[in-house]
């Protein structure tokens, strides 16, 4: 697969413990982190506060331009949209950050135990992920929500199915790449036990590299996550969600062409940071120390 070449399989556990700091001088990583550093707050902040009432319309408000009052305005029904922004970056951040983690955990299971195991306990795993991915995780998300209905928790479960197994594959070659390098074959000769080179070695670069491949995919995370509200297929009215905003603004853009602004501006800038991010740990976990 070409994604085993996003990242160099030789990482010292010396580059690993400086890859924050390395991270950080990167020019796009400095930029990439404190851009996810600021929407991460927005979302954290939108969780508990908002100026306004996200879901209480006020007719008597509808369709307002900005003001001081309502930064972004106010939409057909009076809502202000700064406040359903604030409020979607939860869902919209939130559950592409849930779908990653989840899918990471599973790949990162199920590939290490399919490469160690060998044997049946092998062919049987790979031979499920063959199967899941015969079908494009796009093609399987609209049947997954075909069968369970619309909304967030269903699209949350139907992008898991459709994602796991490439992760599952990753995390596999992965760790039989991991499993010959020269001191894990050193420590297997010196009669380390086998579960603390799977802990001590293999697992830690696994995870590291699988880690890089799942922020690399933030983005198109989140992008699908808004593109399946858009469609109506995530989160459900009155809920707000950046995807399901656009939806809901692109009947007014004869008049107010402005709403569509601030949610699509709000993806652009989350896909902007994951890729800025993920772009640069790859950069920094390929480094070798020049020592």
């Amino acid at each position: 697969m070409a994604v085993l070449d996003i990242v160099s399989p030789q990482v010292s556990a010396v580059a690993e413990r400086r890859l924050l700091y390395r991270l950080w001088r990167h020019r796009s990583g400095r930029a990439g982190l404190i851009l996810a550093a600021l929407l991460l707050a927005f979302a954290i902040v939108g969780t508990f506060w908002t100026p306004h009432a996200p879901n209480v319309p006020n007719y008597a408000n509808a369709l307002e331009p900005p003001s001081l009052t309502h930064l972004f305005g106010t939409d057909a029904t009076g809502r202000d949209m700064f406040s359903r922004v604030m409020d979607g970056a939860q869902r919209s951040v939130g559950a592409a950050l849930l779908v990653l983690g989840t899918v990471f955990l599973i790949g990162l299971c199920i590939g290490i135990l399919a490469a160690l195991a060998g044997g049946v306990t092998d062919i049987l795993l790979m031979r499920l992920v063959d199967i899941t991915m015969t079908l494009p995780p796009l093609v399987l998300g609209f049947v997954v929500l075909g069968l369970l209905g619309p909304g967030l928790f269903n699209l949350l479960i139907a992008i898991i199915i459709g994602e796991w197994a490439y992760y599952a594959r990753l995390a596999r070659s992965l760790s039989l790449a991991a499993h010959r390098r020269p001191h894990v074959v050193a420590a297997r000769m010196a009669g380390v036990p086998r579960w603390r080179i799977i802990w001590g070695h293999i697992l830690p670069s696994v995870a590291l590299q699988l880690g890089i491949y799942a922020t690399l995919q933030l983005g198109i995370m989140i992008s699908i996550v808004s593109g399946f509200s858009f469609l109506g297929l995530g989160v459900q009215p009155p809920a707000a969600e950046w995807g399901a905003l656009l939806s809901e603004s692109r009947h007014f853009i004869p008049i107010a062409p402005r709403l569509l602004i601030a949610p699509a501006f709000a993806i652009f800038l989350s896909i902007l940071s994951a890729n800025m991010l993920g772009n640069a740990l790859r950069d920094v976990a390929s480094l070798r120390e020049e020592h």
